[in-house]
This record gives C-alpha cells, sequence and structure tokens, in this order.
C-alpha cells in the first residue's frame, strides 16, 4: 500500500463509490482500478492523497473483509 497525493497525474482514472456507500452523503468510499493497482479515496476528499494497493494486496483486504 501506498499513497499518492498525484495519483491522476498520469491520466484520469474512472472513479466509483463502493456499492456498500449510503445515497444520504455521509462516509463514501471511491475506488478506480488500472491494470497494475487499485486506488481508494474519501469521496468528500477527492483531491486529499489517495490509497494505492497493487492487486495481490487488494485481493487480500477484500478476502479478509468478507470474513468480517
Amino acid at each position: 500500500m501506498s499513497t499518492d497525493p498525484h495519483a491522476d497525474q498520469f491520466g484520469e482514472l474512472g472513479w466509483f463509490k463502493s456499492s456498500y456507500s449510503g445515497t444520504s452523503g455521509g462516509d463514501c468510499v471511491e475506488v478506480a482500478t488500472t491494470p497494475a493497482a487499485i486506488h481508494v479515496r474519501d469521496s468528500k476528499r477527492p483531491r486529499a492523497a489517495s490509497l494505492t494497493f497493487s492487486a495481490k494486496q487488494w485481493s487480500a483486504f477484500a478476502a479478509y473483509a468478507g470474513q468480517a
């Protein structure tokens, strides 16, 4: 995992909100995928740094989160 304040500098990423985010405008997570990485950011602070995970790291996280 890394934080990358300039994740969009090499081209526009296609961000989408998590399917678990509500419609009331509360705490939301947005995700953008590329062939090499998965980027995660706070939807209320899109210009702030995003977190970047490799596909292997993201898969491990998703598997763990699915057990909770």
